[in-house]
């Protein structure tokens, strides 16, 4: 077991963040997911604080990536060690790219994880048949990532079941009946007046499109 007594509090915490995360899932935190845990806004403040770790023994690092520690007595609970230890839905998340006026280029230490994107609990995929949501860019072919629920605000973007027909709409509920909106000026609106049959499947969280 590691020795943690020469630790600061928050240290302690982060070292205890990171065990927790190689035991349940066979691989370590992003900078960002550190700092959003502990508050810390800049990356370079979660570097310092690894750094830290890796002086004092209790956690290695193989090259600058977070996701690249291990810890010596730490190993998968649901993870076979014959496994690779990076996830196959991980990649190098590098910086900004502009998408108007230029902007400077600096590199960035960090990684995307689409399985915590769009993996969690409760979370299913759809493909876009039509276009009736371009104007949000969603586009015929797209798919959509949608969290499972029955409930929904005014606003969202939902997978509602109507007399057993699926569409992806705008829900905005109004006093007397419901209207699934769709985001293109060329279509009507689904008004579900109170006898009909609606049924909420989920909410839009995400978007995947292949180039």
């Amino acid at each position: 077991m590691a020795d943690t007594s020469n630790l600061t509090e928050r240290q302690r915490k982060i070292f205890e963040f990171i065990r927790e995360k190689i035991s349940m899932r066979g691989y370590g935190p992003t900078i960002r997911e550190i700092g959003s845990g502990f508050d810390i806004k800049s990356p370079n403040g979660v570097m310092c604080h690894l750094k830290a770790l890796e002086k004092k023994g209790l956690i290695k690092r193989e090259g600058r990536s977070a996701r690249a520690i291990s810890i010596d007595d730490v190993r998968p609970n649901s993870v076979s060690h014959m496994e690779p230890a990076h996830s196959p839905t991980t990649l190098p998340l590098l910086g900004l790219v502009a998408a108007g006026p230029t902007i400077e280029a600096v590199a960035q230490d960090d990684t995307l994880d689409l399985a915590e994107m769009f993996c969690a609990d409760g979370h299913f995929a759809l493909r876009v048949r039509g276009q009736s949501m371009i104007e949000n860019h969603i586009d015929d072919g797209d798919i959509v990532i949608i969290r499972k629920q029955n409930t929904a605000n005014n606003g969202d973007r939902v997978v509602a079941m109507v007399d057993r027909e699926v569409t992806l709409k705008r829900f905005v509920r109004k006093k007397d009946h419901i209207r699934l909106e769709p985001a293109n000026g060329s279509m009507a609106p689904i008004i579900v007046e109170p006898d009909r049959d609606i049924q909420i499947l989920g909410v839009l969280v995400g978007v995947i499109r292949k180039c």
